[in-house]
């Protein structure tokens, strides 16, 4: 069967409509590592858009005597995370006799991220805490469990940087950016 189309007539794009399941919740984790401490902060708003749903919701769960996690993103997510993790963690005191350190923690969070990479929890974690020796550590994670960097150099370097930003970009003349 043969189409005939009309010199004149225009062909529009098709429209494709994509299924996306997530809302993107906001949120700030920041933590910070030093020798024999760990110190993490976060705001407590949850949003979407321009729509603040709540003032109160705490960004930061202690997990183990030792680590705390910090989630942003999808908070659907958050909480179906923590709970799996809540879980996993139970099972290891109960299997061990111990809490799990914070290196393992940090080791079990990026499997469990990698574990849905095709379906990814919609949060961006942090876990922070104090490791076997006594040292501070943070770990950070994308979606997928990746970057699992030590940062306590790479915090120092950041600061520095934002402080040289700052400093360079400062009309010294008017006092304004």
């Amino acid at each position: 069967m043969a189409v005939l189309v009309d010199e004149g007539y225009k062909v529009h794009p098709t429209v494709q409509h994509r299924f996306f399941p997530y809302a993107q919740n906001g949120g700030t984790v920041v933590a910070v590592a030093g020798e024999d401490f760990s110190v993490v902060g976060s705001d407590t708003r949850l949003s979407e858009g321009y729509s603040i749903l709540s003032r109160d919701v705490s960004k930061v769960k202690k997990m183990t005597k030792s680590g705390l996690l910090g989630c942003v993103g999808f908070h659907g997510d958050v909480l179906t995370l923590t709970k799996s993790l809540d879980a996993k963690l139970k099972q290891y005191k109960h299997t061990h006799g111990k809490d799990m350190s914070c290196e393992a923690m940090a080791q079990m969070l990026s499997s469990t991220l990698y574990y849905r990479r095709f379906f990814p929890y919609w949060v961006y974690n942090m876990v922070a805490g104090i490791d076997n020796n006594g040292k501070g550590c943070v770990f950070s994670y994308d979606l997928w469990g990746r970057t699992s960097v030590r940062l306590t150099e790479l915090v120092a370097l950041l600061l520095l940087s934002f402080n040289l930003f700052w400093t360079t970009n400062l009309d010294i003349k008017t006092s304004r950016m």
